[in-house]
């Protein structure tokens, strides 16, 4: 279908236009790489204990998978939030700190894997991903969106709604990658935090409509993630593991249900 007269005539907000542009055939431009999430508060923050195995791994599974690791903003993205909220700060200053910190977390994991010459990309570089990963089959990025001051503002509050879990899940679903994958600290997602409440059980599998149902008062993903995936067309499910047991990413990589399934 020529989309062109459609396009240039009507309004782009035409449901006609809109529906002519969704039949549209879409490539994906790196369906058989993975994204890899590693946590800031999860792993990162704990430092060489829990960062060394886990960028292990990472190293061993480039032999047979293309990944793409993306990094949290962490405890000092909060120590961050909390500052710049509490002196009257808008929405959009605070998208930029977190885009900082988790740059921060990208550079450290760069600087540890540069050895294997696996490189950091930054955001306005992200056009050459192709190219690093078929030097290297991997590459480091930060997970905050780069929406910076246009970060939509949230119904309450200030904290931005999208952050490192939701952009290393749009550069998945954009990429049209095989698949997204959050290292953690915990086995899943739990009905409670399992931190707090020992009597939190672990949700092997669940649905996006389901989990919001649910309303479950701590979620292991950003709520912002759940409502990106009911628009998804490539990436329909995300996959929760626990970074700090040595094994299961692996194991994730090869296609095992391990930790949580979130299908949308």
């Amino acid at each position: 279908m020529d989309l062109a007269p459609l396009l240039t005539s009507g309004s782009l907000d035409d449901p006609d236009v809109v529906a002519a542009v969704a039949a549209a055939p879409e490539e994906r431009i790196l369906p058989d790489v993975t994204v890899v999430k590693v946590g800031g508060q999860s792993l990162i923050d704990r430092g060489r204990e829990a960062v060394f195995p886990l960028l292990e791994e990472i190293v061993a599974a480039t032999a047979t998978h293309r990944l793409l690791i993306g990094t949290g903003g962490g405890t000092r993205a909060r120590h961050a939030y909390a500052t710049a909220a509490g002196v009257g700060l808008p929405t959009g200053v605070l998208s930029d700190l977190g885009a900082s910190v988790a740059g921060q977390n990208a550079t450290m994991l760069g600087y540890l894997l540069a050895k294997h010459g696996i490189p950091v990309v930054e955001p306005d570089a992200l056009a050459s991903l192709p190219l690093r990963l078929s030097e290297v089959r991997a590459a480091v990025f930060a997970g905050m969106p780069p929406y910076d001051m246009w970060q939509r503002v949230p119904d309450a509050g200030v904290i931005p709604p999208y952050r490192t879990d939701a952009g290393c899940y749009l550069v998945a679903e954009t990429y049209g990658c095989a698949g997204m994958i959050y290292v953690k600290d915990e086995d899943g997602l739990y009905t409670a935090n399992p931190k707090n409440d020992p009597s939190a059980e672990l949700i092997p599998r669940i649905t996006v409509d389901e989990l919001l149902r649910a309303d479950l008062p701590d979620l292991v993903v950003e709520r912002g993630v759940l409502e990106l995936m009911r628009s998804a067309r490539h990436v329909r499910t995300v996959q929760v593991v626990n970074g700090l047991r040595p094994g299961l990413l692996t194991r994730a990589l090869a296609g095992e249900h391990v930790g949580t399934l979130i299908t949308a």
